[in-house]
């Protein structure tokens, strides 16, 4: 029965082609935008937590001000300085490397090439902590940061800017009024999470940033490295109880310092997507709501077109239930397929929008099947109404009907 039932309502669809079409377009759109925003939402969450691996996984940030400000410590807090390093160094357990840093943006020159690149000065410990491997030449040693020798690693950007052709290996290259040996190139690390390109700096020893290009012994931020993800709670439990000792503030008032873990940056940042995912997912299934009311719509119009045909059905011996199942199943079909050419438009807009907006595509089964399912249900839902009607026809009735 069910058989001859799906061939009926194929027959039904086909017989009205483009009626159909036009009947399932706000399904179609639906789906697609649904499976788009939910992609492009997936993708972009795996680009931040492809992002905090690059940073380091286990590293903790140590920054002035009530709350961490991108690209520095914030102005309303006194800086740190070395006393401040030693002692995270010499009291702190459970850490793998300490690095403390100061940033500004300097003028460097090389031959007739300039550009402001980002001027990070810190100790060859940012390596481990930032997880940032030099992939030409090497770190700073032990003399060069001691004394403040002026020599540099450069970010990819920079080396493929200001050196496009050369050796940037021991090359000399002017920043702000210091000079400097270029020693290094880092690996690259792509745009950050943030926005900035990460690859646009030039690294050189901590003393040597202080005494050559700043004029001041402040460090703007130090990054610590948990020896495992285990000990990052305990050792920012420890540094807070060490920096309100040295920066003396009592125990439950407001600190002028931050400590943040990478795990509460990405936590926020991915609970930040899937609040906007949801909305906007939210907003795209309108169409599936507008799609099946177009459903119910066009049912409702076949009903009152076949009218006699239904009729004659229940006279020669169909049952209610049997006529019922012939329009759900129209509906349910025409629902299902334009989930089906939704999830392909949608999969294939992914696709294409994903390397515009530089996110990764993730392929998503379960949203897929997700849709496809709710596609079908609208139909059922919706078509429920016009099927109860026409099963409910009286058949004296219908005969009549012109």
């Amino acid at each position: 029965m069910f058989a001859n039932t799906l061939l009926m309502s194929v027959r039904e669809i086909r017989r009205n082609l483009m009626r159909s079409g036009l009947t399932v377009l706000g399904i179609i759109i639906g789906v697609a935008a649904v499976i788009i925003i939910v992609t492009l939402g997936a993708g972009t969450t795996r680009q931040v937590q492809d992002e905090i691996g690059k940073m380091g996984s286990n590293m903790i940030t140590l920054s002035p001000g009530g709350a961490m400000r991108m690209g520095g410590a914030a102005s309303s807090a006194a800086a740190f300085d070395m006393a401040d390093v030693l002692a995270i160094r010499r009291d702190i357990p459970n850490m793998q490397a300490v690095a403390p840093v100061s940033l500004r943006r300097f003028q460097a020159v090389y031959g007739n090439v300039n550009r402001r690149p980002q001027v990070m000065g810190t100790e060859s410990d940012f390596s481990v902590v930032r997880n940032w491997k030099v992939v030409e030449g090497r770190l700073f040693n032990a003399a060069e940061q001691r004394f403040g020798r002026m020599v540099c690693i450069i970010g990819s950007t920079v080396r493929n800017e200001m050196f496009p052709s050369a050796d940037p290996l021991g090359a000399t290259m002017r920043i702000g009024k210091a000079t400097c040996e270029v020693i290094g190139v880092l690996e690259s690390k792509g745009q950050a999470m943030f926005g900035g390109d990460q690859d646009d700096i030039v690294v050189v020893p901590l003393r040597a940033f202080q005494r050559r290009l700043s004029g001041a012994n402040r460090i703007d931020q130090v990054y610590i490295s948990a020896v495992s993800e285990d000990a990052i709670p305990a050792v920012k439990a420890d540094l807070d109880v060490l920096m309100r000792d040295r920066r003396k503030i009592a125990e439950g008032a407001q600190p002028d310092f931050d400590v943040r873990d990478m795990a509460e940056a990405s936590t926020m940042m991915q609970n930040t997507t899937g609040v906007l995912t949801t909305f906007l997912s939210a907003i795209a299934a309108v169409s599936l709501l507008v799609g099946g009311i177009g459903i119910m719509n066009i049912m409702l119009v076949s009903v009152t077109e076949r009218t006699r045909e239904i009729g004659i059905r229940l006279a020669i011996g169909a049952l209610e239930k049997e006529v019922m199942l012939q329009f759900l199943v129209e509906a349910a079909m025409l629902s299902a397929f334009g989930g089906l050419v939704g999830i392909t438009l949608g999969l294939l807009g992914a696709l294409a929008i994903a390397p515009v907006i530089n996110v990764p595509f993730v392929w998503q089964p379960a949203t897929v099947i997700n849709a496809f399912a709710f596609s079908a249900a609208v139909g059922v839902v919706f078509g429920f109404m016009p099927a109860r009607r026409a099963a409910r026809l009286d058949p004296i009735d219908a005969l009549r009907h012109e």
